[in-house]
């Protein structure tokens, strides 16, 4: 008998935590399950100035899929270096947006992941047209996750210890804060995670709200004070745990933290240490779940338009026409239409047609009742290979249907001196124009 309220009692004591890794479970789940509609998950920019890391552990952690760019291969940078970053940040004429943007200006990577190193100095080497591509991207629903001066560069500067605010033109202002230097370097850090943090959703890191030894090299938090106060909106993550010295007085201060602009901007993320080299334990979980919360910040996809009876929407613009709404389709990106079906309606034929030309794309054509058509959430799609096919819907019901094309035909991607490289059909990267309609009968 005392065995057997012994084994009960212990279920009784494992169940909430075993109800708690469940729901933070399902809560990974939940964020993962909408990686639809981009090229990949992780762009991870090790550029001129910055720590030129060739592996993300949380990517592998997470099972998601990333591209890197690496510069300065031996610490020698050359002006091959510069020509790359420019090429994937800012564009080339093979790929206008770069690699971070669709040709209709939608993220085409869920995330971008910036590494510690030289802040001011590689917001130098990307110059204005960098800073507006990075600040376009977050704009149009990408996330950031920045550690160390990947957190420096994203803030309007910095405040000094003496007083005053270092206003650095070239930062990215994607929070607009101000970071404050730790003075700390070559030494660890413990995160203190408040009972509401948003990265608790995801993992409970031992139960105690707390992961140690972060690697801190000069790093920073966010400031709030009196000189210049903490934006609207900003999120508290996660605080440092530290003993004060004279020199170094940072326990208590904002360590981690997050930011959303508005509904259609991507969440930024920033943390002043550097849990990102991990690939075990709670500082691992603890990254993993500091790219979860900022991908958690993706805003749905938009809808192009409403397709019409009667009417052939040429999706044919390019980037520099400025119109989104009849712009190409990039490479394994969705364009999602509306269409109302009629009562009494015996059958719904949607049409897609290509260019003359064009090289042969894949494009495949999906349909739902309801809700956002996907490859894998819908029985009614056509994906014959080749961009001329017809999709037909028998009996359906009335009522607002959703249309999607997806476009199949992606870049190869390659691993060479500086990281990725794309080689096969570039001209995707530019999209791939096409013709749709409906009709009912």
């Amino acid at each position: 008998m005392r065995i057997f309220l012994l084994a009960v009692i212990s279920i009784l004591l494992a169940t909430p935590a075993m109800a708690e890794s469940k729901k933070q479970a399902q809560a990974r789940a939940e964020v993962l399950s909408r990686n639809k509609g981009f090229y990949k998950e992780v762009l991870m920019d090790g550029g001129i100035s910055l720590t030129s890391r060739y592996f993300l552990p949380a990517t592998r952690f997470l099972g998601v899929k990333m591209d890197y760019f690496a510069s300065a291969p031996n610490n020698k940078l050359t002006k091959q270096d510069t020509l790359r970053q420019n090429n994937i940040i800012c564009g080339s004429k093979d790929d206008t947006n770069g690699w971070l943007l669709y040709p209709d200006g939608a993220p085409r990577y869920r995330m971008i992941y910036v590494n510690g190193g030289k802040s001011g100095a590689h917001a130098r080497s990307l110059g204005e047209e960098g800073r507006q591509r990075i600040q376009e991207y977050i704009a149009a629903g990408g996330s950031y996750v920045g550690t160390c001066a990947g957190a420096y560069i994203a803030t309007k500067g910095s405040v000094r210890r003496s007083g005053g605010v270092s206003f650095t033109d070239l930062y990215w202002g994607l929070w607009p804060g101000y970071a404050q230097g730790t003075r700390l370097s070559k030494s660890f850090t413990t995160m203190s995670l408040p009972k509401r943090s948003p990265l608790l959703r995801y993992f409970d890191f031992g139960g105690d709200r707390e992961v140690a030894n972060i690697r801190h090299n000069g790093g920073c938090s966010a400031y709030e004070g009196k000189i210049a106060k903490l934006p609207e909106g900003t999120e508290v993550l996660a605080r440092y745990i530290f003993d004060n010295t004279e020199k170094v007085q940072i326990d208590g201060k904002i360590s981690v933290w997050g930011y959303k602009a508005n509904e259609q901007s991507g969440r930024v993320v920033l943390c002043g240490s550097h849990p990102e080299s991990i690939a075990e334990g709670e500082r691992l979980e603890f990254m993993s779940a500091m790219m979860l919360y900022a991908m958690d910040g993706n805003p749905a996809p938009q809808i192009k338009g409403v397709l019409r009876e009667g009417e052939v929407r040429e999706m044919n613009k390019r980037t520099e026409d400025n119109d989104p709404a009849y712009t190409c389709i990039g490479d394994r990106q969705y364009h999602h239409f509306e269409i109302d079906v009629p009562r009494k309606c015996k059958r719904v034929i949607v049409k897609l047609d290509g260019y003359k030309g064009e090289k042969r794309y894949d494009l495949t054509l999906c349909a739902k009742r309801g809700e956002l058509a996907f490859h894998d959430n819908t029985l009614l799609k056509s994906v014959a290979r080749g961009f001329k096919k017809s999709l037909t819907i028998e009996k359906p019901k009335a009522g607002k249907w959703y249309v999607s094309v997806l476009c199949e035909t992606a870049v190869t991607p390659l691993v060479g001196k500086y990281g990725t490289y794309y080689r096969g059909r570039i001209g995707v990267l530019n999209g791939v124009p096409y013709k749709i309609s409906v009709e009912y009968e």
